[in-house]
């Protein structure tokens, strides 16, 4: 095995004001005088995780279970409280609908935007144009701004320039939870070819059985720990259980 990421006691620990405000002038007001109390909390505690290269691992929760924040940290995009984050890879992070987009921007445009965020040229991203246009099935409105798109267009669009060219670390947060079913099997074929070649992703999705069918393994979190980690079938048995 050959790990890609590595997690040593990683910890996320926010904190938030006791009372409530209702207005962000008074709470300014009330935290000049000093009067605002926080209590801390942990997001993430004590996570300690190896995802090898050419796998993909599920990430299973009840929402606020501390998965987002979980891909945030492997993403960079967090900086985690306590603990140690080790990446060996470019990672093409899916973190939520419309990231890495502008909505007033064609289709077109973003995905020049989006590519150009991703670490590729602009000669690199005309080279692949008709395939990401192809492969996201919006040639009939790659001119219409972002912001006339549905859901499932914009992660349609999205997955297709994140993959297009293969990723070293993918990372998908709930992105396979929208858009059709014909759309979401093949961004699962799509998938399992580039494990096959070396890719490692990591897929949050409430969709268990799409866990068993992708993932060798999975994780379980639960009130930012995790609960368990191993076979992706066994891991989802002891999730569905808890319910």
């Amino acid at each position: 095995m050959n790990p890609v990421i590595i997690l040593d006691n990683i910890c996320v620990r926010y904190r938030a004001p006791e009372a409530k405000f209702g207005t962000f002038k008074e709470y300014a007001i009330q935290l000049l005088k000093r009067k605002v109390k926080f209590k801390e909390f942990n997001a993430l505690s004590n996570i300690n995780l190896q995802v090898n290269e050419g796998e993909i691992l599920g990430i299973i929760g009840r929402n606020g279970a501390g998965k987002s924040t979980l891909l945030k940290v492997i993403s960079r995009v967090l900086v985690p409280t306590e603990g140690r984050v080790r990446i060996r890879g470019r990672v093409s992070p899916l973190l939520e609908l419309g990231a890495g987009f502008h909505p007033e921007l064609t289709g077109l445009e973003n995905i020049f935007l989006n590519g150009t965020l991703l670490g590729h040229t602009r000669r690199e991203i005309e080279s692949r144009l008709a395939e990401i246009i192809e492969f996201a099935e919006l040639s009939s409105f790659i001119d219409s701004p972002l912001r006339t798109y549905s859901s499932g267009m914009v992660a349609r669009l999205g997955f297709s320039v994140s993959t297009t060219w293969q990723p070293e670390i993918l990372i998908l947060d709930e992105i396979l939870s929208v858009g059709d079913e014909a759309f979401r099997n093949k961004c699962k074929v799509r998938m399992a070819t580039y494990r096959d070649a070396g890719s490692t992703t990591l897929l949050v999705t409430h969709d268990s059985s799409t866990v068993e069918t992708l993932c060798a393994r999975a994780v379980w979190l639960d009130h930012g720990e995790i609960k368990a980690i191993g076979p992706a079938s066994e891991v989802v048995n002891m999730y569905r259980q808890s319910q």
